[in-house]
């Protein structure tokens, strides 16, 4: 099968490592020549993922695509499913999620629980909803990694808001965050991952480090995963899919957001689990049997992410004592250049002491250091 992605980053590049175990001929479209996926995929095509027409050229000789970002074109995608080539997720399914105005009121629509919202299409419409504050504005397109969102917690912070459609979510009283990894085929056979717990750096919004299988009471779990695999079944397509959930004080849990593709909070199936998020990926694309989702042992990440005050080509301090580390894993993702809150790799441990899992996350955190040759 020819098979193309949309997207070269980090998540293309975990992609293309677990597709070297299969026959399939990799291409890659990236308006970047020097990104972390080009050197691993047959055929790269440098060119615009937003842009109808180069996407639709890259797609129509393929068998089949799939994305690592949510901003693509989904008219060029619509267009080619049309002409017969498979899109992993369907571009109906991507439109949905790549917008949260239609991802929440699809919750919404499918009886889905999610926290309440009020959809605003201008800054000024905040404040007919002041009653309704603390809440979280989220810009309805073009956010990523904590990036097009604004905390609203009073009316003052309205300047803050987004002066373009956007979701003003109600701020829950959040007890833990946990991500579940689905993954259904082309016969609508779901498997699910082992949730993860996702602790996030306050400063940047991002990933901080997480422990999977996360600890959930047994109640807790199988609401976690009947609502992950429902949030699947509506969306009626093929792929893979990460479900980001909160579970409040109360113990409710509410989905957060979808995302349509491999995602960071299953960067430690690589080496934790039996079959990881890309080996699963590829079974789906490839119409290969589904592979199994068990841990092998717990697990923990930490991002590796770029300094502050650090903006140049990049050097990694304390690699070294890291790699001496046992049972600890290194993915640099083999991007040259640095900058503070950039993702340029990550860590992974895995130990059946999760006491050992969070010592060493904390090690690690303050041992590796992204920084640059000149400060």
């Amino acid at each position: 099968m020819k098979v193309g992605i949309l997207g070269g980053g980090q998540l293309g590049r975990m992609l293309l490592q677990a597709a070297a175990n299969y026959d399939v001929t990799t291409f890659v479209l990236e308006n970047d020549a020097h990104c972390p996926a080009a050197h691993l995929c047959h055929h790269f095509t440098l060119g615009s993922i937003q842009d109808f027409e180069t996407v639709y050229q890259f797609g129509k000789n393929l068998d089949a695509l799939t994305i690592e970002i949510e901003s693509v074109n989904v008219d060029a995608l619509e267009k080619l499913e049309n002409e017969g080539v498979k899109i992993y997720p369907t571009p109906a399914a991507i439109r949905i999620i790549k917008n949260k105005v239609l991802q929440k009121q699809f919750y919404k629509d499918n009886e889905i629980p999610t926290s309440a919202f009020h959809i605003t299409a201008h800054q000024s419409d905040l404040l007919q909803h002041l009653p309704f504050l603390p809440a979280v504005h989220k810009l309805g397109e073009g956010g990523y990694d904590g990036k097009g969102v604004q905390m609203i917690q009073s009316e003052k912070d309205i300047e803050s808001g987004f002066n373009a459609p956007a979701v003003l979510e109600k701020k829950v009283a959040i007890e833990k965050e946990i991500a579940l990894i689905v993954g259904m085929n082309n016969e609508g056979k779901t498997i699910i991952y082992p949730p993860a717990e996702m602790i996030f750096d306050t400063v940047y919004n991002l990933l901080d480090y997480q422990l999977s299988p996360a600890k959930l009471d047994e109640k807790q779990l199988w609401k976690a995963q009947a609502i992950a695999r429902k949030v699947v079944m509506n969306l009626k397509s093929p792929g893979l899919f990460a479900i980001e959930l909160f579970i409040d004080k109360s113990g409710e849990v509410l989905v957060n957001e979808t995302a349509p593709r491999v995602h960071n909070s299953g960067h430690h199936t690589i080496e934790a689990n039996y079959s990881s998020q890309y080996d699963m990926l590829w079974r789906i694309i490839l119409n290969y049997p589904l592979g199994n989702t068990n841990e092998i042992l717990p697990s923990a990440i930490v991002n590796i992410i770029g300094a502050e005050g650090y903006t140049g080509d990049v050097v990694y301090e304390g690699l070294d004592e890291v790699l001496k580390m046992d049972n600890v894993f290194v993915h640099l993702y083999g991007k040259k250049q640095t900058k503070p809150g950039r993702k340029m790799g990550h860590v992974t441990i895995i130990s059946s002491d999760y006491q050992d899992l969070t010592h060493k996350a904390n090690k690690i955190k303050h041992t590796l250091k992204v920084i640059t040759t000149k400060p």
